[in-house]
């Protein structure tokens, strides 16, 4: 062999073995700002899954954990995984490579959404049904998640496969107040506690996105959606009207933990008797009653001691509406402004890191 021709066949196994071991990744750092950088493509450890991300979530917390924390390294943000499984670790069973699914990244940890292949634990990974698109994967893991460990186990109620019998000609009330109901989370939230047969539900949200939670809502068990835009006396008025006369209100969800929700809340809710949960970790809660329960909810639980959250296989569960930022990872920086800047309602914000995807059956040789 030439020298020139064992050169050229050197060059080519190393561009094979480029293609092959390295991937791009987005960094997110203080502003945002974004850096992409190259990577290798992670490996599965044993109960985890390496999935080719075609799409990934974006979420608030992906701006504002490097804001907040600047002297902390820049890491990948991203958590919400859609896409085809890539390998699987030791002890996995349930998944194989070209399985169509949707994952939760454990926060903070390596393998993160933002880059074309991530990293999920078997436990927070879940196969997508034929009906169900990549966009509308990427649109549950965290938030849906988040809603899940909110209202089953922090504030304690009856789970979907437990619902609250429907056959009584005067079912039981339990009105609970979601705050922030047109959010992802906020959504989600409705979603399982139709499920669950909870009502009224006492939804705040703002006037764009009221259209869209009163498709979720049944307002002919009692549910409403309350306009937190016409500041907290309507709101505090709203919630009171949604009620019985001698009625408590005794559960509530706030799933926005800022800018006076709680405060609103607390002038209805029951004193001695009523349960709060937050999703704001590392905030101080000031003026909530003594008697009042409160907890924060943190989705990353999912990843310890809660870990019997997740699932789509049935059709009574629907995804956030979603806006795709194009331009794959150079979109990011974008897409994270928009969160920043208050311009993404009522949807789930979503970047599209795989372009020009073939049909699933190709690509899984099917």
């Amino acid at each position: 062999m030439s020298s020139t021709s064992a050169r050229l066949s050197a060059l080519s196994q190393q561009i094979r073995s480029v293609s092959t071991t390295a991937m791009k990744e987005a960094i997110v750092h203080k502003g945002p700002r974004v850096e992409i950088i190259d990577s290798e493509i992670p490996k599965p450890g044993p109960g985890q899954v390496v999935t080719k991300v075609v799409v990934s979530g974006c979420n608030p917390k992906d701006w504002k954990r490097p804001t907040f924390m600047p002297d902390a390294p820049a890491v990948n943000q991203g958590d919400d995984i859609s896409g085809i499984v890539h390998a699987v670790g030791a002890n996995v069973s349930e998944f194989k490579p070209g399985d169509r699914v949707a994952a939760f990244h454990e926060m903070m940890k390596p393998g993160g959404s933002y880059a074309e292949y991530a990293v999920s634990w078997a436990s927070t990974t879940f196969r997508l049904p034929e009906r169900t698109t990549f966009e509308e994967g990427a649109a549950l893991p965290l938030a849906a998640m988040t809603a899940a460990v909110a209202l089953y186990a922090r504030l304690r109620l009856p789970a979907p496969w437990l619902p609250i019998p429907s056959t009584d000609p005067t079912p039981p009330r339990t009105p609970l107040v979601i705050y922030g109901a047109s959010s992802a989370i906020g959504s989600y939230a409705i979603q399982f506690a139709q499920r669950s047969n909870i009502h009224p539900l006492i939804c705040i949200a703002g006037h764009a996105g009221a259209s869209h939670v009163s498709k979720l809502i049944s307002p002919e068990k009692g549910d409403v959606v309350v306009d937190y835009r016409a500041g907290a006396d309507a709101v505090v008025a709203g919630i009171r009207a949604a009620l019985r006369e001698g009625e408590k209100l005794e559960y509530a969800f706030d799933a926005v933990s800022e800018k006076g929700s709680y405060g609103n809340i607390c002038r209805v809710l029951d004193h001695e008797t009523g349960a709060i949960t937050f999703v704001l970790p590392g905030k101080k809660y000031e003026g909530i009653p003594a008697g009042v329960r409160q907890s924060v909810t943190t989705v990353g639980s999912v990843h310890g001691d809660l870990k019997d959250f997740g699932g789509l296989e049935e059709g009574w569960f629907r995804a956030q509406p979603q806006e795709v930022v194009e331009g794959g990872l150079g979109g990011l920086q974008g897409g994270l402004e928009r969160l920043r800047d208050g311009k993404v309602s009522a949807v789930k914000c979503e970047l599209l890191v795989m372009s020009n995807l073939a049909p699933w059956s190709e690509m899984c040789g099917r």
